[in-house]
């Protein structure tokens, strides 16, 4: 009888939503460390993104083990009122671009394909703090920080090579210290921002090479 085969190279788009929790501990005030070192409270960065991925699978019997990279632009963005300054002031993270290189194993029920998927994962950062009053930005610093990324999501054929499925992702992204830089108006400081990620997306693949096999 026939059976669907996930075989070969793929390409593809995807689009959804995301979170982001940011948690933010100052450890040092014009180059002098704290301790010991408050807390300047969390915030959730959400919104949208959509990029592209392209991977290698392939099945024996049922198992399906396959390769993937994936890159997506993002638009997510949040804040809070921090809580070590005299004057209001705002913490605000912005993350514009995320990133994962992931392996998978799935199981596949003819053209359905349910998977897991972990590896690595790499983030776009942009920090900044502006007093509340005005609006006016008086520290900000950027980072590109590595973690891990594990995920699941399912797979379905629906025409000759194409699929579509849904996807979800948990980024482990670490807490970094970063710096920023001393401006006209403000001393440097350095903040432990310590970052998780949640993903959601749809995603349409075309795979090259036959759909279907015969197996007897």
């Amino acid at each position: 009888a026939p059976v669907y085969d996930w075989s070969g190279l793929y390409i593809g788009l995807n689009g959804g939503g995301a979170s982001s929790r940011e948690c933010w501990t100052i450890t040092s005030n014009a180059g002098v460390a704290l301790a010991p070192t408050p807390s300047e409270g969390c915030h959730s960065a959400t919104g949208g993104l959509v990029g592209g991925q392209v991977g290698y699978r392939w099945q024996t019997a049922n198992w399906v083990f396959g390769v993937e990279a994936q890159g997506d632009w993002a638009n997510l963005t949040g804040s809070n009122a921090s809580l070590t300054v005299l004057i209001p002031a705002t913490n605000r993270t912005k993350i514009d671009g995320i990133g994962l290189f992931t392996g998978q194993v799935g199981y596949a029920w003819n053209n359905v394909l349910w998977y897991v998927k972990g590896g690595a994962a790499v983030t776009d950062n942009k920090y900044s703090t502006s007093f509340t009053a005005t609006g006016v930005v008086y520290n900000q610093a950027s980072d590109t920080r590595w973690g891990g990324a594990v995920g699941t999501g399912i797979d379905f054929g629906f025409a000759p090579n194409w699929s579509v499925g849904v996807e979800y992702d948990h980024l482990f992204m670490g807490n970094p210290n970063v710096t920023f830089p001393a401006s006209n108006i403000a001393v440097t400081r350095s903040d432990n921002i310590r970052q998780d990620v949640d993903i959601g997306t749809v995603r349409v693949s075309y795979r090259f090479g036959g759909p279907v096999v015969g197996k007897y």
